[in-house]
């Protein structure tokens, strides 16, 4: 039975009966899973490569937080590095150590 199809019967049966707890339930859970199924088409994620897709694209975004990450931790590194190198420069000519350098 195709899902538009399971809608309409549970649909039916629930007008027919009264709608109890479990027919409201069917109903509900078979309308959530007609709405991914045609949410995910839309997307164009509704082939079988589809979780292979998914994870190749979740494992490209952790190499990229990765890298980013990296070249952050590194600009850092350099920043602290080059504000030492400025207050070691600062001390050597304050102390008078510039005339070593002539």
């Amino acid at each position: 039975m195709r899902q538009d199809e399971m809608l309409a019967a549970l649909i039916g049966q629930a007008a027919a009966d009264g709608a109890d707890l479990a027919t409201l339930r069917a109903i509900a859970e078979e309308a959530g899973e007609r709405g991914a199924a045609r949410a995910l088409a839309r997307l164009g994620m509704s082939d079988a490569g589809a979780a292979k897709d998914m994870a190749e694209l979740r494992e490209l975004l952790g190499a990229w937080r990765d890298a980013k990450r990296s070249a952050v931790k590194a600009a850092v590194e350099w920043i602290v590095r080059m504000a030492a190198a400025l207050l070691l420069v600062g001390l050597a000519v304050k102390l008078g150590f510039s005339g070593w350098v002539k």
